[in-house]
């Protein structure tokens, strides 16, 4: 047994869904299908659709490395100048500054990204000069 099983309190591993179920309607609207919420997370993590032949255009995350794992459908992760082809099983790292954008096949998309939490907003006060 390790310190968590047996350590009061501590807390436990646990499934949290089954995403083949969570997409295989046809009918599953797009977006974010599934999110992570679990208090005392260090991780953020998502389970997105895109619809057939929908897209998210070109944008940069400035601050945080992204895993992304197709889970279903297909697709093109760009830029346009390097696009990549997504299939079920595929497994994307996206480095903060990195442009991308995505493209869905004629199926659609759907993927799990993880990354770091981001911290919560926090009001300061302003300092005086």
């Amino acid at each position: 047994m390790t310190d968590a099983e047996t350590t009061p309190g501590a807390p436990l591993a646990r499934v949290l869904c089954n995403t083949e179920s969570l997409i295989s309607d046809d009918s599953t609207p797009a977006g974010a299908l599934w999110r992570l919420a679990e208090s005392g997370r260090q991780l953020d993590a998502n389970l997105i659709r895109i619809p057939p032949r929908g897209r998210i255009d070109t944008h940069t995350e400035p601050d945080l490395d992204v895993l992304l794992l197709v889970v279903a459908g297909d697709g093109t992760l760009g830029p346009a100048a390097d696009p990549q082809a997504l299939a079920p099983g595929t497994l994307v790292w996206l480095p903060h500054g990195s442009e991308r954008s995505l493209v869905a096949g004629t199926s659609g998309l759907s993927y799990v990204t993880v990354h770091r939490r981001r911290p919560g907003m926090q009001i300061r006060t302003r300092s005086s000069t």
